[in-house]
């Protein structure tokens, strides 16, 4: 189940990479983009929805940094690139996407439903490279994948299988399964999407879904209460900026509350979450900046469909099943891209 993304005169495969080292501080760049000649600089803006001192973020922008590298960029030498970060709280996105558009860069990079809807709101002309989006043609944010239309493109996460196989997955370890919790943020409308597909898959698989919604970091502790008190079998996390970055309190309430939970990332998995499936979010940033390329070498975004991942990313912690009692078959171990022991 390897991560591979398809798109229409591309080619090639998304490579595994392991990331390493922090961000720099955004305060470095500018002494060396000074030495350096107005045409000799690219700049890019990156807006992003979360909390700009976590160690999510430092990986996810090194490896979009990293693949500027690999086509030719490097940040405070040809290229200046300008953040933007929410810290999590939505309604400064319309502000910080208008502030980022007056500076008129050459390309913005943008990451997660909320934060494209604001970009998409503040330019219809700057080019918008998204580094993931979850079906971004239901979202409206494109005409259709292929081509996009209008000045987006970039890379998608979700197939519209995703969210009934993440059930499936759950039903195959865990005997007797009739309830599952599946928490959403209730302002993102991809994790909604997200809610209402796990729902209809459940209907067939006769689960029943107990939905948790949150709409700000305030309401997790909220949210874990009614988790307890649902009495569920089982926890889905669905795809959302704020949950990703709040995976080490989603992972300790469901270790300390012995509830098995399947995340839309395998990080969390590797800090002591049960399972995985999920396209690669590194991945996908690495492969935004491949975009960032394209356009500031003159490719048209009626050239660059969306891209759409093709495999998938299974990731089991063996360490935490034990806990839990829970026994992989073999088989399903053999489909494993990852295993923790």
């Amino acid at each position: 189940m390897r991560l591979g993304y398809h798109s229409i005169g591309l080619g090639g495969g998304v490579r595994r990479r392991q990331f390493l080292g922090l961000v720099g501080a955004a305060a470095a760049w500018p002494i060396a983009v000074h030495a350096q000649t107005a045409s000799t600089v690219r700049r890019i803006c990156f807006l992003l929805p979360g909390l700009a001192r976590t160690e999510s973020y430092r990986a996810l922008l090194e490896a979009f940094r990293q693949g500027l590298r690999e086509t030719g960029w490097v940040e405070g030498q040809n290229v200046s690139i300008e953040y933007r970060f929410a810290e999590d709280n939505v309604d400064r996105l319309p502000a910080l996407a208008a502030e980022l558009v007056r500076l008129n860069p050459e390309v913005i990079v943008v990451e997660a439903t909320l934060a494209i809807q604001a970009i998409k709101n503040a330019t219809s002309s700057i080019p918008i490279v998204m580094a993931t989006s979850i079906d971004p043609a239901s979202m409206h944010f494109v005409v259709s994948l292929v081509p996009p239309g209008g000045n987006m493109t970039g890379m998608s996460l979700t197939s519209e299988e995703l969210s009934g196989k993440r059930l499936q997955l759950l039903t195959e370890v865990i005997p007797g399964l009739t309830r599952v919790a599946v928490m959403a943020n209730a302002v993102n409308p991809a994790a909604t999407l997200s809610l209402a597909q796990t729902q209809a898959a459940a209907q067939s698989l006769r689960i029943q879904i107990v939905p948790i919604k949150v709409r700000k970091l305030a309401d997790l502790a909220g949210a874990f209460s009614s988790i307890t008190t649902a009495h569920t079998d089982a926890l889905i996390v669905t795809p959302d900026p704020m949950l990703y970055n709040q995976h080490p309190q989603i992972v300790a309430f469901a270790a300390a509350s012995k509830l098995p939970a399947l995340y839309p990332e395998k990080e969390a998995v590797q800090s002591g979450g049960l399972m995985a499936y999920a396209p690669s979010i590194p991945a996908s940033f690495r492969r935004a900046a491949a975009y960032v390329d394209k356009i500031l070498r003159g490719a048209k975004l009626t050239d660059l469909p969306v891209e759409q991942p093709t495999k998938f990313d299974l990731t089991i912690n063996l360490k935490t099943a034990k806990v839990l009692g829970l026994t992989f078959p073999s088989q399903f171990l053999s489909l494993a891209d990852e295993v923790i022991e």
